[in-house]
């Protein structure tokens, strides 16, 4: 929960200093202002999909393992190949 706060900061922090660098014309802390923003939506948007992974889980665990299941012999083929 509170990473998903400190993502959201942190994408706000990397939104103003995109704007500091836009208006002062310096590229470089335009650049990692929009580095951060990025970088804190994904990190956001990996941490929603692993919760709601966590969830379907959770609530069908069968199919959880099937599909763990799945995905374990489709490394193991390509893993295997040489």
């Amino acid at each position: 929960m509170f990473d998903k706060t400190a993502d959201k900061v942190n994408e706000a922090a990397g939104t103003a200093r995109e704007f500091y660098g836009k208006h002062t014309q310096r590229p470089d802390e335009e650049l990692k202002g929009a580095a951060r923003k990025y970088a804190s939506q994904a990190s956001y948007a990996v941490r929603d999909a692993a919760d709601n992974v966590r969830d379907q889980v959770s609530t069908n665990p069968v199919a959880g393992l099937a599909i763990a299941a799945a995905v374990g012999v489709v490394f193991g083929f390509l893993l295997g190949r040489r």
